[in-house]
């Protein structure tokens, strides 16, 4: 004997089998984002006050750019986790819950595109 309903027996709802790797990955980049925004925060206060091109060419540096790429990398995928999240559970008309899903997706990978394209403008010298 079961612990589903009747009517869920019927309707074929359960587990989306989903739920864990979510939250796995919302953890993890969690996680990961605190040693990485510890370097960063320490590269911007040591560049307080710095002119554009010694701060240019700090962050500019491989290991600068790697640590700002990761930064944003797991950042933009952490805001689209939690706000999907979000989304889901408080939106309930469905094409609505579609619009913003498909709008937090496009504008977490349209900011962070952005953000990783300037880190890269820097690491490059362009």
């Amino acid at each position: 004997m079961g612990m589903r309903t009747p009517l869920k027996n019927v309707r074929g709802l359960g587990s989306a089998k989903e739920g864990v790797s979510h939250w796995w990955h919302q953890k993890i980049t969690a996680v990961a984002m605190i040693p990485l925004f510890v370097i960063a925060l320490a590269y911007v206060i040591s560049l307080v006050g710095a002119e554009y091109d010694q701060v240019a060419s700090v962050l500019g540096t491989p290991f600068a750019s790697l640590v700002m790429l990761l930064l944003i990398g797991a950042t933009f995928y952490h805001l689209k986790l939690g706000l999907q999240v979000v989304i889901e559970d408080y939106i309930h008309a469905e094409k609505t819950k579609i619009t913003l899903l498909l709008l937090n997706s496009f504008l977490c990978a349209a900011v962070g595109l952005a953000a990783a394209l300037a880190v890269l403008k820097l690491a490059l010298g362009s």
